[in-house]
C-alpha cells in the first residue's frame, strides 16, 4: 500500500507554511456505499481525494495539539500514510473525516508519550465553580477567541497555557473550539462520553482561563 505515496510529500511542503488555510473547493462525495467501497478498495483516486480534502486540517489540528511544525508535518504524513495502509478497515460507520482524526489523535498521543508527564487537573474542580455556565461555556471569557486567535501575541499564550493539560484535552479544546467538529465526532475520535468530554471541555477551558489571567490577559 506504501506505493504511490509520493503525493503526500508534495502536499505537506505546500502547506506547511500555510497550515492555517482550508482549501475553498468543493469536496467531492465522500459518503455513500460507493465510497465506502472505493476507499476499502484502495481506490488511488478517491484516496487522493481524501487526502486533498482534509490534508489542511490535520495539519492544522496537529500544530493546534502543541507539536513543532516539523513534528506536526510528521504526525500528519503519519497519519495519511495510516489511514491508506488501514483503509480497507473503514466501514463507513462515520465520517471519514472522523475516521481520520481517530488516527490523528493516536498518532500525535504516541508523538508526545514520554516527552513530558501529563499535567495534573484534579485541582481544577476546586477553582471553577463560578466561572462558566451548566453548558460548560465561559460566562467571562479572558477576551473574545474568535478575534484573539488571529493575534500571534495570545495565540503563542494559548499555546503555551494548553500545554498545561493533558493530550486528551488539548485535543478535545482543538476538535471544538478551532475545527469545528460535532460532540457526537469528537466522542468518537477522543472515544469518550458526552459526559466525560463536557468534564473534559470543562477543565480545559478553566485552565486555559486561568492561565491565560497570569500572563495578564483578562477581561
Amino acid at each position: 500500500m506504501r506505493r504511490g505515496l509520493d503525493f503526500l510529500h508534495l502536499d505537506l511542503e505546500k502547506l506547511a507554511l500555510t497550515f492555517q488555510e482550508v482549501s475553498q473547493d468543493p469536496l467531492p462525495e465522500m459518503e455513500g456505499r460507493d465510497f465506502v467501497a472505493r476507499v476499502r478498495a484502495g481506490d488511488r483516486e478517491t484516496l487522493e481525494d481524501v487526502v486533498h480534502a482534509y490534508l489542511g486540517q490535520i495539519l492544522r489540528a496537529a500544530r493546534g495539539a502543541g507539536l513543532s511544525p516539523e513534528r506536526a508535518e510528521d504526525v500528519t504524513q503519519a497519519t495519511f500514510v495510516t489511514f491508506i495502509e488501514v483503509a480497507r478497515r473503514f466501514e463507513g460507520r462515520s465520517h471519514v473525516r472522523t475516521f481520520l482524526f481517530g488516527i490523528l489523535y493516536k498518532k500525535i498521543a504516541e508523538a508526545r508519550r514520554g516527552e513530558r508527564r501529563e499535567q495534573q487537573t484534579d485541582s481544577i474542580e476546586d477553582l471553577v465553580e463560578s466561572r462558566f455556565a451548566l453548558d460548560g461555556s465561559w460566562q467571562r471569557p479572558p477576551r473574545p477567541l474568535d478575534l484573539e486567535l488571529q493575534d500571534a501575541e495570545i495565540r503563542d499564550a494559548i499555546d503555551a497555557c494548553l500545554d498545561q493539560v493533558s493530550t486528551q484535552q488539548r485535543m478535545a479544546f482543538v476538535l471544538r473550539e478551532l475545527e469545528g467538529l460535532t460532540t457526537e465526532e469528537i466522542c468518537k475520535i477522543l472515544d469518550v462520553t458526552r459526559t466525560n468530554l463536557g468534564v473534559m471541555l470543562y477543565r480545559s477551558r478553566n485552565r486555559l482561563r486561568e492561565c491565560l489571567e497570569t500572563k495578564g490577559f483578562r477581561e
